[in-house]
C-alpha cells in the first residue's frame, strides 16, 4: 500500500480574494499559548513492587511432644473411613531423640535403593566400616564420621569393594560435593518447606522425589508430605476408598486433601493396611491350603 498523504500547511499565506477592492493583509497578533494540564492528568509515580512471598512455616515436626495425637484426632474427624483403620492399628512413633544428621540420612537412602531390606543393612555396616572412628553399630560416633569430607576422601574402587556400584558411588560424591561446597547444609534442610526441599534436593544426582519424600517423612518427621507416586500409598488409597482402578497421583491429591495438614501420617497408615490386608490374605490361603 502507498503512504498514506499527510496535510501539510501552506508555505505562504493565500491571496485573498480579488473584488475590486484594494487587497488588505490582515494582521495576526501572536498569542502565547498556555497549556494546563487536565484534571484527569495525573502526574508520574513510581509503582512499588509488592515483596515476594513469604516461605509457609514449616510446620511442628511429628516428634514434637502432642503433635501425632493432634494428628490422629484430627484424621479421625475428618475422614470416617480413615478413622477406622486408625482404630484398628497401632499408633505410628516417631522418635522424639535426633535422628541422624541431614546429610548422613540422605547418604544412607542412596545405599539403599532398590535392594533388598538384608542386603542393603549388609552394604551400610561395611560402608561404616570404611570410615575413620565408625563402626558397623549406628553410634553417636558412627553418625559424626559420615561427613561430606569423609565421603568424598573414599574413591569409587573403595566403594565397589563394598557392594556399592559406580553409579551409586557417583551419587555418594555429588552429594558429598553439595554438601562441602555449601550449596546444603544440615541446618537449611532444617528450615526448608517441602516445596523448596524437593526442589534442591532433586538437583542431587540419584535423588528422586520419592526418596525425598522418605526422608521428609521418617528423617526430618514432616506431618504433610504426600508421597503420591509410592505404590503402597496408592493402593491403601485405592482400597481405602474401594477404587476400581489405581489413583494417579492428581487424584491421590485431591482425595488426601481432606487428611492435611497430617497427610505424612495418613500415608503411614496407608501402609499398615496394605499389609494387613496382605497378612489377611496369606492366612486365608495358609487355612485353605491345610483344610
Amino acid at each position: 500500500m502507498g503512504r498514506t498523504a499527510r496535510s501539510r500547511p501552506p508555505a505562504t499565506e493565500p491571496p485573498l480574494a480579488v473584488t475590486g477592492l484594494r487587497s488588505t493583509k490582515i494582521s495576526f497578533r501572536s498569542r502565547k499559548i498556555v497549556k494546563t494540564p487536565s484534571a484527569k492528568t495525573k502526574p508520574w509515580a513510581t509503582t512499588a513492587l509488592a515483596p515476594p512471598a513469604p516461605a509457609p512455616p514449616v510446620l511442628p515436626a511429628l516428634s514434637t511432644p502432642g503433635e501425632l495425637a493432634a494428628a490422629l484426632r484430627h484424621l479421625q474427624t475428618a475422614d470416617p473411613l480413615l478413622a477406622a483403620v486408625i482404630a484398628s492399628t497401632e499408633a505410628p512413633t516417631f522418635a522424639a531423640t535426633p535422628s541422624l544428621p541431614a546429610f548422613h540420612s540422605l547418604a544412607r537412602s542412596i545405599l539403599y535403593q532398590q535392594l533388598a531390606t538384608s542386603a542393603a543393612d549388609a552394604i551400610y555396616a561395611r560402608f561404616l566400616a570404611l570410615l575413620p572412628s565408625a563402626s558397623a553399630a549406628v553410634t553417636p560416633v558412627a553418625a559424626d564420621a559420615v561427613t561430606p569430607a569423609a565421603v568424598l576422601a573414599l574413591a569409587a574402587a573403595d566403594l565397589r569393594t563394598i557392594g556399592v556400584s559406580s553409579r551409586k558411588a557417583s551419587y555418594l560424591h555429588d552429594l558429598a560435593a553439595r554438601f562441602a561446597a555449601g550449596e546444603l547444609s544440615d541446618s537449611a534442610v532444617a528450615a526448608m518447606d517441602e516445596a523448596a526441599l524437593l526442589a534442591e534436593l532433586t538437583k542431587v544426582r540419584g535423588v528422586g522425589e520419592w526418596t525425598v519424600h522418605m526422608f521428609m517423612i521418617f528423617s526430618l518427621h514432616r506431618p504433610d508430605v504426600l508421597p503420591c507416586g509410592d505404590l503402597g500409598v496408592r493402593k491403601g488409597v485405592q482400597e481405602l476408598y474401594k477404587l476400581k482402578a489405581l489413583p494417579n497421583p492428581e487424584e491421590m491429591a485431591a482425595l488426601c486433601d481432606r487428611w492435611r495438614p497430617y497427610r505424612s501420617v495418613g500415608a503411614w497408615y496407608m501402609w499398615r493396611l496394605m499389609e494387613s490386608k496382605g497378612a489377611a490374605a496369606k492366612k486365608k490361603n495358609k487355612g485353605n491350603a491345610s483344610s
